[in-house]
């Protein structure tokens, strides 16, 4: 049995699952979310907890138990807590602006990057180099975040660039370095 997929979650005071056929929607107070899952994954409500269980021990059903219980989990951890990514923008006059519910990045192009937030996104900028995504839906978060780090990925040489907050950049030498 997987580990991970035979596992309950536990279905906190305030929010409400509803599965239909191989739908589930989570709604608390954050907010709701609406998932298509697998239909060989049978999901059961019992004694305030969910659980997920595979038909067979196929290799296929094996893999999708524990990604199915990790997806409904995540969704109902996004509608109690919420989910956030930070960025910092290192660099020479690198910086972020939020303007109105849109995020402006002035990182060395000859014009500043406007990007704006799908449903259900926000952007706090609590200082001109750092940018905070929120949201409830943990895939949505972290996609945002690193669609937001491609317009400019951190270079080893300089170590400027758009990183994640914690990330470790690997230095290289550069010329002077080779003798």
């Amino acid at each position: 049995m997987s580990r991970i997929g035979k596992n309950p979650i536990p279905i906190p005071a305030g929010v409400e699952v509803t599965v239909q056929g191989n739908v589930v929607r989570v709604k608390g107070p954050k907010g709701e979310l609406t998932r298509e899952i697998n239909p060989a994954m049978s999901i059961t409500i019992e004694n305030g907890a969910l659980r997920v269980s595979r038909p067979s021990d196929e290799r296929e059903h094996k893999a999708l138990h524990g990604l199915t219980r990790t997806l409904i989990a995540n969704m109902v951890e996004g509608v109690t807590k919420g989910y956030s990514r930070a960025l910092e923008l290192v660099g020479t006059g690198y910086r972020a602006a939020k303007t109105g519910q849109k995020l402006t990045l002035t990182v060395g192009y000859s014009h500043p990057v406007v990007i704006d937030p799908p449903q259900g996104i926000e952007f706090q900028v609590p200082a001109a180099n750092q940018v905070i995504v929120t949201g409830i839906d943990k895939e949505l978060v972290g996609q945002i975040a690193a669609d937001i780090r491609a317009v400019r990925p951190p270079e080893p040489y300089l170590g400027k660039g758009i990183k994640y907050a914690g990330e470790h950049i690997r230095r290289k030498e550069g010329k002077t370095g080779k003798k």
